[in-house]
């Protein structure tokens, strides 16, 4: 057993680090050159030098390093820090988790069974329940209590595409369900036409990609690309989760987004290994921290260099975030002490009540008191800018949403003749109905980027 007494930020700070490590006869150093270089890497140095005593021939279990010089019996090798060994694909790990998983397995089936339509009426169901038996209003009973009139739509500013739900995650908080397991994706046409889109329209100053880790869909830097040629003007928004970063065959993104100048908005739950691993999965952490290293490494954060990287805080549990004002000094301070890392703006977000979030609140009784707890916790003063005033989200098969998290309760935005009834208003669905409620309704047909 190996140990170090020396924490990740001196080791970022030193300028020469020596450490004497004895191995016993015939024992290996594939696991401790392991453990060394996992420190190491912290370090901002070109190359590192690992000198082993001993014979040549038990020194070159030392993994990953070469240029083998010889000195009488001393054998020194040449790492180079920013090159570390191949990185594995998460994948394999999260497929395993969800085939452990019970739940997961119990979800799955329920999908293939029923369909995903049938799920999300039972979820809307739930919700409805909950609120009913706790005597609180729906949300457009809410605004009227409030006086605040019924929302309109804008022109929209905001173009955003859930371009897949293929992900290499599959988090406990997720509202779209995203797994490995999930192989919906966008097409090259839908693409195409979501692209003509913003040529048509210059009131389109943003392009906000999601998914599932939509750095893994087929056609993703294809749409950078020709989003940033077509409208170099465009702000485009990445909304990454880091590990994917990692991922075999993404070794260049980084360059790629900070070449595009795409500002990256990355899922980072808690400073701390346990919460995070605890709501995305084991060996998610170290990954995310390696992906917040990376980006710092082409300019991303850093002061002046005009590439934007911002965190995203979600709560762990049935409770929601505490300020950004409080949470984001904390954050910087702990990444900056600890990883050397540097970001812009940390934003704190809620969990939605949907999908896998629904079915673990469910699963634990806890629906009817996080209902509660955000009918209390409703801020009149934030109606004005909710993202469905100016946002259209396109799902991977091209259906015209007010936001993601509508997309996931499948309240699609409604034609002209489906808001007739409603004095002729083509307003979505959630501003003519107790939102949620309606999905129990008739479905009218909703628009597509084609229409």
């Amino acid at each position: 057993g190996v140990s170090f007494a020396v924490s990740r930020n001196q080791l970022a700070q030193a300028a020469t680090v020596s450490c004497c490590i004895v191995l016993q006869r015939g024992s290996t150093s594939d696991h401790l050159s392991g453990r060394l270089w996992n420190c190491l890497r912290y370090m901002p140095l070109s190359s590192v030098t690992m000198r082993t005593l001993g014979t040549p021939a038990a020194s070159r279990r030392v993994s990953g390093c070469s240029n083998r010089t010889h000195a009488a019996r001393n054998v020194v090798y040449r790492c180079h820090a920013a090159a570390p060994p191949a990185a594995e694909s998460l994948i394999p790990e999260t497929l395993e988790r969800m085939q452990q998983d019970a739940e997961f397995q119990a979800t799955l089936a329920a999908v293939q069974a029923r369909g995903q339509a049938a799920l999300t009426r039972e979820e809307a169901k739930a919700r409805r329940r909950s609120l009913a038996g706790l005597g609180l209003p729906g949300f457009h009973s809410r605004l009227q209590q409030a006086d605040i009139a019924p929302l309109r739509r804008q022109p929209c500013s905001t173009l955003q595409l859930n371009i897949g739900l293929y992900c290499n995650q599959a988090c406990s908080h997720c509202h779209v369900e995203s797994s490995p397991a999930r192989p919906e994706m966008m097409d090259r046409e839908t693409t195409d036409r979501c692209l003509q889109l913003l040529v048509d329209d210059r009131n389109v100053t943003c392009l906000d990609i999601t998914g599932g880790a939509p750095e893994l869909m087929i056609h993703f830097r294809y749409l950078v690309e020709q989003a940033r040629s077509l409208r170099p003007d465009l702000q485009i928004i990445d909304r990454c989760n880091l590990t994917v970063l990692c991922e075999p065959g993404q070794e260049d993104l980084p360059q790629f987004l900070a070449q595009h100048k795409v500002r990256v908005v990355a899922s980072l739950p808690c400073y701390s290994q346990d919460n995070v691993e605890q709501q995305r999965g084991r060996g998610v952490f170290q990954r995310s921290i390696e992906g917040l290293q990376m980006l710092n490494a082409v300019g991303y954060g850093k002061p002046d260099s005009g590439l934007i990287l911002d965190l995203v805080y979600n709560p762990g549990g049935a409770f929601l975030a505490p300020p950004q004002s409080k949470l984001q000094p904390a954050y910087k301070q702990e990444l900056q002490q600890n990883y050397n890392i540097e970001f812009n703006s940390l934003l704190c977000l809620n969990n939605m009540p949907i999908k896998r979030f629904a079915d673990q609140l469910i699963r634990q009784g806890k629906l009817p008191e996080y209902m509660q707890i955000l009918v209390e916790a409703f801020n009149p003063a934030t109606v004005p800018q909710l993202m469905c005033h100016q946002t259209v989200s396109v799902s991977w098969d091209g259906r015209l949403f007010d936001c993601d998290f509508n997309q996931q309760l499948d309240l699609l935005i409604m034609t002209a003749a489906a808001g007739s009834s409603n004095g002729g208003s083509s307003s979505s669905s959630s501003s003519s109905s107790e939102g949620v409620e309606s999905v129990d309704g008739p479905q009218k047909r909703g628009l597509t980027v084609w229409e």
